[in-house]
């Protein structure tokens, strides 16, 4: 007689690995996200792109988290997207998500969008600054993409910011930080790119939250083909670029847990910051989330030394 066994489906298997995740990403994500979604929204992109499938799971769980952290949900209405590079995935905020975060921020207004080569526009430049598009258009194929362009306005401002870029001056920027090739997010979803460059340049002089100003690093990190994680509410830049064999095969890695000596031994260097309110507790507990398990009794604990310090 002989046996047959099951053994699980990619999709199925990752879907196990995030709903372990669960309880780490409750711990690092703000109130207004869920668990649930977020794990849901990584199983969703996990399942509809082999790509993906190839990455180190803990790689797109440590997306996830950034996504999160952002407020941004990856795969929803062009907010982000997670991107994956042989065998790791990062996050990558969209145009979309960058917009959102200043519209939150109730302290000024962005937009970016194309222009097309049947399109006539007059461009206004110095001390008054202004763009008229004269037309509209029925294309919308990326090669019919000539300009792109970000325009902002600072609440009680008396200007915009305005920046107008040419096809050839977009992709002189990509290819200057590109180490991958065709493999780069811009040949998937060229008028996002298109979009998503100037809006950057204008976002240098918009009112930042602490939201937005990570957004930009991981954003900028993303374009030099290098990873980057949020830890402490700060973005930390890993420096060293993306791997490029899908090929390699690799185990799926789990968080260990925070013992309680490991946590004395933490408590040393985190404890001061919380208390001080250099470091929210929320941040701290979601960079710790990162890199080890902790317990309910755990985060109870960071969470009391912010209300003792306040």
């Amino acid at each position: 007689m002989s046996t047959e066994v099951k053994t699980q489906g990619p999709v199925a298997s990752f879907s196990s690995f995030m709903d372990k995740m669960k309880p780490q990403l409750a711990k690092a994500i703000p109130k207004h996200l869920t668990a649930d979604r977020m794990a849901r929204l990584a199983v969703t992109a996990f399942s509809t792109s082999p790509k993906l499938q190839e990455c180190d799971p803990m790689s797109i769980a440590a997306s996830i988290m950034t996504a999160g952290q952002l407020g941004l949900e990856p795969g929803v209405n062009g907010a982000g997207y997670l991107i994956p590079y042989g065998r790791t995935c990062t996050f990558v905020p969209g145009w979309k998500g960058l917009v959102d975060l200043v519209s939150r921020s109730g302290r000024g207004t962005v937009f970016t969008g194309v222009i097309f080569k049947d399109q006539q526009y007059t461009f206004t430049d110095g001390a008054r600054r202004d763009l008229i598009i004269h037309n509209e258009t029925d294309l919308d194929a990326p090669e019919d993409v000539t300009h792109a362009y970000a325009i902002g306005w600072v609440r009680d401002s008396s200007m915009p910011v305005i920046e107008l870029w040419t096809v050839g001056k977009i992709k002189k920027h990509r290819d200057k930080y590109n180490k991958v090739g065709k493999a780069h997010y811009s040949f998937r979803d060229w008028e996002m790119y298109c979009r998503k460059v100037p809006l950057l340049q204008v976002l240098k002089y918009m009112p930042c939250s602490v939201e937005m100003a990570n957004a930009i690093e991981i954003s900028n990190a993303s374009e030099g083909m290098r990873g980057a994680t949020i830890e402490n509410g700060i973005v930390v830049d890993a420096g060293g670029q993306f791997g490029n064999n899908a090929n390699d095969i690799t185990e799926e890695k789990t968080l260990p847990e925070c013992t309680a000596e490991e946590f004395e031994k933490r408590r040393n260097e985190w404890e001061p910051l919380v208390r001080s309110g250099k470091k929210k507790a929320k941040a701290m507990i979601a960079a710790a989330s990162t890199a080890m398990v902790l317990s309910d009794e755990q985060v109870m604990t960071i969470d009391s030394w912010e209300q003792e310090g306040q």
